[in-house]
């Protein structure tokens, strides 16, 4: 038994050739490194993105909620079914929305089916300013990316991090 645990051992310490290996996995250490590229060119682009002028309007924490508002099919979201959506707490967005409101951005109501909840839709000033911040952030985002990554790197990228959400949901 004692040899079968130092062979696993053994193999996760490895890293994975990809010949033939069905069973192949990842070392650690190849999958922390690659965590903490993912992490760093994260941040490398967020950097450039957040020098985007538009982003003097409304900060991008901010627009990330009217983004994510702007994706409801319905047009109205849960206010916890938003936070996870984000990388902030429940009170920061809490105060958020209620920043938000004031600037007439984002409407509130009890929700439908649980009074005790919160439903948030987007103003009509609130979606064309989404609108009109998303295309000088899609532009900004193009601007960033395409000199570094070829057509063909940034379907496999895409492809990489949708099979990483849908195995995270």
């Amino acid at each position: 038994m004692a040899d079968n645990v130092r062979t696993a051992v053994g193999r996760a310490g490895q890293s994975s050739s990809g010949e033939g290996d069905a069973a192949a996995v990842p070392s650690v250490r190849q999958t922390s490194e690659a965590w903490e590229s993912l992490f760093r060119a994260q941040v490398g682009v967020m950097r450039r993105i957040r020098q985007d002028p538009v982003f003097r309007e409304l900060p991008i924490g901010e627009y990330d909620v009217l983004f994510n508002l702007s994706r409801c099919p319905t047009g109205w979201t849960r206010l916890n079914e938003l936070n996870n959506s984000l990388l902030i707490s429940q009170p920061s967005l809490s105060r958020m929305v209620d920043r938000l409101e004031a600037k007439n951005l984002i409407r509130k109501r009890p929700a439908e089916s649980d009074q005790r909840g919160v439903e948030l839709a987007l103003t009509d000033e609130g979606r064309a300013l989404q609108r009109r911040i998303g295309s000088s952030h899609v532009h900004r985002i193009h601007e960033v990316l395409a000199p570094v990554l070829e057509p063909a790197e940034l379907e496999q990228l895409k492809a990489l991090t949708d099979k990483l959400n849908a195995r995270l949901k």
